[in-house]
């Protein structure tokens, strides 16, 4: 079966704007709508909405489960996943893993006792046993950001490009004592991040100082004692690349308890920016994450699995674009 996706993918647009072609939920632009009518043609498309032809016994439900309560970037996700969801008559049901392994277990459970008819999961550092749940006998679900388990399909950021990027622009400021305040230890986009800002630096022949990767940002909190430890040592970074927003908070934090300045004492940038990143002084360098689309395109993907429960995962991955601004300045 020739998939949304499939068209999509074809056309060269978003799963969104073809579903707004074919349903004709929203206005686009004629050559575009060209495209993916052109698509459909030659691949072979039957148009329908997968909403519609779910099971005669669903619950039209969907279930998110997320951490949250501790960081604000899943809000965004959550907002674009609960709208798509809303345009194809779909209700939403929230629940909070507090990215603790028993606790998404037991909220996967009890969504699939209300008889959700999908879900879509933040997996924690340690989703063994959620996922193994959903695998034997859960309803459909779609990992989105963390993506540990081509089992299932998944949708998130391209992590080992975004910290390329970061990497190639602070050597292009000519930074070489560079240090790294990564996420949680286990989450799946601490892994890639890691891994990604090692080989960028790999790569280009710059010295991996393995005492300046430091994991267990899960708080701000926790990126302030890391950023202190990094700040206060015999020798000290130059710039300081952040994990995640919570990470940059946090290394903002202990930079100003130590009475330094940043870019002056020490420069920083990171992953996910955020609407008041610019009201920080200096405005922060960022990478910025498409919440907006992940969300559309994670909701878009559980409904395509819903009607269709065999086949082929998928695992998307979507570009992150770098926001330069003054938080990282040049060395001689």
């Amino acid at each position: 079966m020739v998939t949304i996706s499939e068209v999509a993918r074809a056309a060269g647009v978003s799963i969104s704007t073809v579903s707004d072609v074919v349903n004709g939920t929203r206005e686009v632009a004629p050559d575009t709508a060209q495209l993916v009518n052109e698509a459909i043609a030659r691949i072979g498309y039957q148009p329908n909405d997968p909403a519609r032809s779910l099971e005669l016994d669903a619950t039209r439900t969907v279930g998110l489960a997320f951490s949250t309560h501790s960081n604000p970037y899943f809000s965004d996700i959550v907002g674009a996943v609960e709208a798509e969801c809303a345009r194809l008559g779909l209700m939403v049901f929230l629940a909070d893993t507090q990215d603790d392994p028993e606790k998404e277990l037991a909220v996967i459970h009890v969504l699939h006792r209300r008889r959700v008819d999908g879900i879509i999961f933040a997996p924690s550092a340690e989703p063994a046993q959620a996922l193994d749940y959903l695998l034997n006998g859960g309803p459909p679900c779609v990992l989105l950001d963390r993506m540990p388990d081509r089992r299932f399909d998944q949708v998130g950021v391209d992590n080992v490009n975004a910290m390329d990027v970061l990497v190639e622009h602070v050597l292009e400021k000519g930074h070489r004592d560079i240090a790294f305040v990564a996420g949680q230890p286990g989450f799946a986009t601490t892994i890639e991040r890691i891994a990604g800002f090692q080989a960028a630096l790999e790569s280009r022949g710059v010295e991996i100082r393995a005492e300046w990767i430091v994991t267990g940002s899960g708080t701000t909190a926790d990126a302030s004692a890391a950023a202190h430890r990094l700040l206060t040592g015999l020798e000290r970074p130059s710039v300081i690349v952040a994990g995640n927003n919570l990470a940059t908070i946090g290394v903002m934090k202990a930079v100003r308890e130590l009475g330094l300045t940043v870019p002056d004492h020490v420069s920083l940038v990171g992953m996910d920016d955020f609407e008041w990143a610019n009201l920080f002084e200096p405005r922060l360098t960022l990478v910025e994450q498409p919440c907006a689309e992940l969300g559309r395109q994670a909701a878009a993907l559980l409904i395509e699995r819903i009607a269709a429960p065999t086949g082929p995962r998928r695992s998307v991955r979507l570009p992150t674009v770098l926001n330069v601004r003054a938080s990282c300045r040049r060395v001689e």
